[in-house]
Protein backbone atom coordinates (compact mmCIF):
# COMPACT_ATOMS: atom_id res chain seq x y z
CA UNK A 1 0.00 0.00 0.00
CA UNK A 2 1.33 3.42 -0.86
CA UNK A 3 1.78 5.98 1.89
CA UNK A 4 -1.00 8.58 1.60
CA UNK A 5 1.04 11.17 3.43
CA UNK A 6 4.10 10.70 1.25
CA UNK A 7 4.06 14.36 0.14
CA UNK A 8 4.79 15.21 3.75
CA UNK A 9 7.06 12.32 4.64
CA UNK A 10 9.14 12.69 1.49
CA UNK A 11 9.88 16.28 2.45
CA UNK A 12 12.66 16.07 5.07
CA UNK A 13 12.78 19.85 5.47
CA UNK A 14 9.07 20.01 6.36
CA UNK A 15 9.30 17.04 8.69
CA UNK A 16 12.28 18.59 10.45
CA UNK A 17 10.42 21.87 10.84
CA UNK A 18 7.40 20.06 12.32
CA UNK A 19 9.54 18.23 14.85
CA UNK A 20 11.51 21.33 15.88
CA UNK A 21 8.30 23.29 16.35
CA UNK A 22 6.70 20.48 18.34
CA UNK A 23 9.72 20.27 20.62
CA UNK A 24 9.88 24.05 21.15
CA UNK A 25 6.16 24.70 21.55
CA UNK A 26 4.88 21.53 23.18
CA UNK A 27 2.23 21.08 20.49
CA UNK A 28 2.27 20.16 16.78
CA UNK A 29 2.19 23.08 14.33
CA UNK A 30 -0.27 21.38 11.98
CA UNK A 31 -3.42 19.39 12.67
CA UNK A 32 -3.91 15.88 11.34
CA UNK A 33 -6.72 17.23 9.19
CA UNK A 34 -4.44 19.75 7.52
CA UNK A 35 -1.87 17.04 6.77
CA UNK A 36 -4.57 14.80 5.30
CA UNK A 37 -5.75 17.62 3.04
CA UNK A 38 -2.17 18.29 1.98
CA UNK A 39 -1.71 14.62 1.08
CA UNK A 40 -4.91 14.60 -0.97
CA UNK A 41 -4.09 17.77 -2.87
CA UNK A 42 -6.98 19.77 -1.41
CA UNK A 43 -4.48 21.95 0.45
CA UNK A 44 -1.18 23.44 -0.67
CA UNK A 45 2.14 23.94 1.08
CA UNK A 46 3.55 27.45 0.91
CA UNK A 47 7.03 28.41 2.07
CA UNK A 48 8.44 31.80 2.95
CA UNK A 49 12.01 31.44 4.10
CA UNK A 50 11.95 29.47 7.36
CA UNK A 51 8.16 29.56 7.62
CA UNK A 52 5.68 27.07 6.17
CA UNK A 53 1.90 27.20 5.75
CA UNK A 54 -0.73 24.62 4.81
CA UNK A 55 -3.44 26.51 2.96
CA UNK A 56 -6.95 25.60 1.80
CA UNK A 57 -9.54 27.85 0.18
CA UNK A 58 -10.50 29.48 3.47
CA UNK A 59 -8.18 28.25 6.23
CA UNK A 60 -4.49 28.34 7.11
CA UNK A 61 -2.10 26.74 9.56
CA UNK A 62 1.44 28.11 9.55
CA UNK A 63 4.58 27.94 11.62
CA UNK A 64 7.91 29.72 11.81
CA UNK A 65 11.02 27.69 12.55
CA UNK A 66 11.94 28.22 16.23
CA UNK A 67 15.46 29.22 15.18
CA UNK A 68 14.11 32.02 12.95
CA UNK A 69 11.57 33.64 15.25
CA UNK A 70 11.44 37.26 16.44
CA UNK A 71 12.73 38.49 13.08
CA UNK A 72 9.41 39.54 11.56
CA UNK A 73 8.97 36.38 9.51
CA UNK A 74 5.60 35.56 11.08
CA UNK A 75 4.34 39.03 10.19
CA UNK A 76 5.55 38.69 6.62
CA UNK A 77 3.94 35.27 6.25
CA UNK A 78 0.63 36.46 7.71
CA UNK A 79 0.55 39.52 5.46
CA UNK A 80 1.47 37.45 2.42
CA UNK A 81 -1.36 34.97 3.12
CA UNK A 82 -4.04 37.57 3.79
CA UNK A 83 -3.06 39.76 0.84
CA UNK A 84 -3.39 36.85 -1.58
CA UNK A 85 -6.64 35.46 -0.17
CA UNK A 86 -9.90 36.10 -2.06
CA UNK A 87 -11.74 36.74 1.23
CA UNK A 88 -11.50 36.21 4.95
CA UNK A 89 -9.31 33.39 6.24
CA UNK A 90 -9.43 31.22 9.35
CA UNK A 91 -6.09 30.71 11.13
CA UNK A 92 -5.32 28.09 13.77
CA UNK A 93 -2.94 28.92 16.60
CA UNK A 94 -1.98 25.59 18.13
CA UNK A 95 -1.05 26.03 21.78
CA UNK A 96 -2.18 29.67 22.00
CA UNK A 97 1.38 30.91 22.41
CA UNK A 98 1.95 34.55 23.40
CA UNK A 99 3.79 35.34 20.16
CA UNK A 100 0.93 34.05 18.03
CA UNK A 101 -1.58 35.91 20.20
CA UNK A 102 0.32 39.18 19.80
CA UNK A 103 0.66 38.69 16.04
CA UNK A 104 -3.08 38.06 15.71
CA UNK A 105 -3.96 41.12 17.78
CA UNK A 106 -1.61 43.37 15.82
CA UNK A 107 -3.33 42.43 12.55
CA UNK A 108 -6.93 42.62 13.73
CA UNK A 109 -7.57 38.87 13.76
CA UNK A 110 -10.65 37.96 15.79
CA UNK A 111 -10.71 34.79 17.97
CA UNK A 112 -13.76 32.77 16.92
CA UNK A 113 -13.18 29.23 18.21
CA UNK A 114 -11.47 27.50 21.12
CA UNK A 115 -10.28 23.89 21.09
CA UNK A 116 -9.21 22.51 24.46
CA UNK A 117 -6.45 19.92 24.74
CA UNK A 118 -7.11 17.76 27.80
CA UNK A 119 -5.10 15.00 29.45
CA UNK A 120 -5.60 12.40 32.17
CA UNK A 121 -3.78 9.56 33.81
CA UNK A 122 -5.00 6.20 32.54
CA UNK A 123 -6.30 4.33 35.59
CA UNK A 124 -5.17 0.80 36.15
CA UNK A 125 -7.71 -1.97 36.46
CA UNK A 126 -10.44 -0.52 34.23
CA UNK A 127 -12.46 -3.58 33.18
CA UNK A 128 -12.98 -4.23 29.49
CA UNK A 129 -16.54 -3.82 28.23
CA UNK A 130 -17.63 -7.04 26.45
CA UNK A 131 -20.19 -5.06 24.46
CA UNK A 132 -17.54 -2.85 22.86
CA UNK A 133 -15.44 -4.41 20.11
CA UNK A 134 -13.23 -3.38 17.23
CA UNK A 135 -14.66 -2.10 13.98
CA UNK A 136 -14.74 -4.40 10.98
CA UNK A 137 -13.00 -2.76 8.05
CA UNK A 138 -13.66 -2.23 5.23
CA UNK A 139 -17.10 -3.82 5.73
CA UNK A 140 -18.30 -1.19 8.24
CA UNK A 141 -16.55 1.84 6.76
CA UNK A 142 -19.67 3.28 5.11
CA UNK A 143 -21.81 2.65 8.19
CA UNK A 144 -19.26 4.45 10.34
CA UNK A 145 -19.10 7.38 7.92
CA UNK A 146 -22.88 7.74 8.01
CA UNK A 147 -22.97 7.69 11.82
CA UNK A 148 -20.00 10.04 12.07
CA UNK A 149 -21.74 12.54 9.77
CA UNK A 150 -24.86 12.49 11.95
CA UNK A 151 -22.98 12.60 15.25
CA UNK A 152 -20.92 15.60 14.10
CA UNK A 153 -23.46 17.29 11.85
CA UNK A 154 -22.61 20.71 13.28
CA UNK A 155 -18.84 20.24 13.40
CA UNK A 156 -16.89 22.13 10.71
CA UNK A 157 -14.30 19.38 10.14
CA UNK A 158 -15.30 16.03 11.65
CA UNK A 159 -18.77 16.09 10.17
CA UNK A 160 -17.33 16.35 6.65
CA UNK A 161 -15.05 13.28 6.77
CA UNK A 162 -15.21 11.39 3.47
CA UNK A 163 -14.32 7.86 2.49
CA UNK A 164 -11.11 9.20 0.96
CA UNK A 165 -10.27 10.91 4.27
CA UNK A 166 -10.95 7.70 6.17
CA UNK A 167 -8.86 5.60 3.79
CA UNK A 168 -6.01 8.08 4.08
CA UNK A 169 -6.07 7.98 7.86
CA UNK A 170 -6.36 4.21 8.29
CA UNK A 171 -3.34 3.81 6.00
CA UNK A 172 -1.24 5.81 8.48
CA UNK A 173 1.51 3.83 10.28
CA UNK A 174 -0.08 4.51 13.67
CA UNK A 175 -3.47 3.05 12.74
CA UNK A 176 -4.50 -0.16 14.50
CA UNK A 177 -8.01 -1.50 13.90
CA UNK A 178 -7.97 -2.93 17.44
CA UNK A 179 -7.88 0.69 18.68
CA UNK A 180 -11.02 1.61 16.70
CA UNK A 181 -13.77 0.55 19.09
CA UNK A 182 -17.48 0.45 18.31
CA UNK A 183 -20.67 -0.24 20.19
CA UNK A 184 -23.41 -2.04 18.25
CA UNK A 185 -27.14 -2.56 18.66
CA UNK A 186 -27.73 -5.63 16.58
CA UNK A 187 -25.94 -4.98 13.30
CA UNK A 188 -25.99 -1.18 13.64
CA UNK A 189 -23.12 0.89 15.04
CA UNK A 190 -24.50 3.29 17.66
CA UNK A 191 -21.25 4.69 19.03
CA UNK A 192 -17.50 4.62 18.55
CA UNK A 193 -14.24 5.43 20.28
CA UNK A 194 -11.25 5.72 17.93
CA UNK A 195 -7.87 5.77 19.63
CA UNK A 196 -4.56 6.95 18.22
CA UNK A 197 -1.34 5.58 19.66
CA UNK A 198 1.96 6.65 18.16
CA UNK A 199 5.20 4.88 18.88
CA UNK A 200 7.55 6.48 21.37
CA UNK A 201 10.08 5.62 24.06
CA UNK A 202 8.91 2.92 26.49
CA UNK A 203 6.92 4.45 29.30
CA UNK A 204 6.39 7.72 27.39
CA UNK A 205 3.80 6.68 24.82
CA UNK A 206 0.47 8.46 25.02
CA UNK A 207 -2.94 7.47 23.76
CA UNK A 208 -5.18 10.00 22.08
CA UNK A 209 -8.95 9.76 22.00
CA UNK A 210 -8.91 10.61 18.32
CA UNK A 211 -12.69 10.86 17.99
CA UNK A 212 -15.60 9.68 20.13
CA UNK A 213 -19.15 9.78 18.81
CA UNK A 214 -22.63 8.53 19.69
CA UNK A 215 -25.77 8.16 17.58
CA UNK A 216 -27.77 11.38 18.21
CA UNK A 217 -30.88 9.26 18.68
CA UNK A 218 -29.23 7.44 21.59
CA UNK A 219 -28.14 10.48 23.57
CA UNK A 220 -28.90 10.28 27.29
CA UNK A 221 -28.05 6.57 27.58
CA UNK A 222 -24.53 7.23 28.96
CA UNK A 223 -23.03 5.56 25.88
CA UNK A 224 -20.32 8.22 25.63
CA UNK A 225 -19.03 7.43 29.11
CA UNK A 226 -19.17 3.73 28.36
CA UNK A 227 -17.12 4.19 25.19
CA UNK A 228 -14.51 6.42 26.85
CA UNK A 229 -14.12 3.92 29.69
CA UNK A 230 -13.67 1.17 27.10
CA UNK A 231 -10.98 3.30 25.47
CA UNK A 232 -9.23 3.78 28.80
CA UNK A 233 -9.34 0.01 29.36
CA UNK A 234 -7.79 -0.55 25.94
CA UNK A 235 -5.00 1.95 26.65
CA UNK A 236 -4.33 0.42 30.07
CA UNK A 237 -4.08 -2.98 28.44
CA UNK A 238 -1.43 -1.63 26.10
CA UNK A 239 0.60 -0.30 29.01
CA UNK A 240 -0.16 3.36 28.25
CA UNK A 241 -0.48 5.62 31.27
CA UNK A 242 -1.39 9.01 29.77
CA UNK A 243 -4.42 9.80 27.63
CA UNK A 244 -5.23 13.05 25.85
CA UNK A 245 -7.91 14.45 23.58
CA UNK A 246 -9.21 17.59 21.90
CA UNK A 247 -12.69 18.98 22.59
CA UNK A 248 -14.51 22.13 21.54
CA UNK A 249 -14.47 24.73 24.29
CA UNK A 250 -18.23 25.24 24.02
CA UNK A 251 -19.18 21.53 24.06
CA UNK A 252 -20.59 21.49 27.59
CA UNK A 253 -21.85 17.85 27.61
CA UNK A 254 -18.52 16.47 26.39
CA UNK A 255 -16.61 18.61 28.86
CA UNK A 256 -18.75 17.33 31.74
CA UNK A 257 -18.01 13.78 30.64
CA UNK A 258 -14.27 14.26 30.34
CA UNK A 259 -13.91 16.36 33.49
CA UNK A 260 -15.85 13.68 35.37
CA UNK A 261 -13.31 11.12 34.21
CA UNK A 262 -10.38 13.18 35.46
CA UNK A 263 -9.28 15.04 32.33
CA UNK A 264 -7.64 18.42 32.96
CA UNK A 265 -6.32 21.16 30.69
CA UNK A 266 -3.03 20.66 28.89
CA UNK A 267 -3.21 23.48 26.35
CA UNK A 268 -5.62 25.33 24.08
CA UNK A 269 -5.84 25.96 20.34
CA UNK A 270 -7.43 29.19 19.13
CA UNK A 271 -8.91 29.79 15.71
CA UNK A 272 -8.81 33.35 14.42
CA UNK A 273 -10.68 35.02 11.58
CA UNK A 274 -8.94 37.64 9.49
CA UNK A 275 -10.38 41.14 9.15
CA UNK A 276 -12.84 41.70 6.30
CA UNK A 277 -11.32 42.80 3.01
CA UNK A 278 -12.17 46.42 2.18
Amino acid sequence: MSDPLSPTRSNPALLGLIERARAADGSPPFSDGALVELSQGTATLQRLGDAAAIVTADSVEFVVDPDARRRGLGTRMLEHLTSHAPGQLLFWSHGDHPGARALAASHGLEPVRELLHLEAEVPAGVPADPGVSQIRLPEEADAWLELNARAFAGHPEQGRVTRADLDTTIAEPWFDAADFLVLRDGSSIIGFCWLKVEEGPPGRREGEFYVVGVDPGRQGERLGRRLVEAGLARLAGRGIRTAHLYVEGDNAPALRLYRGLGFTNRSVDIQYRSAPRL
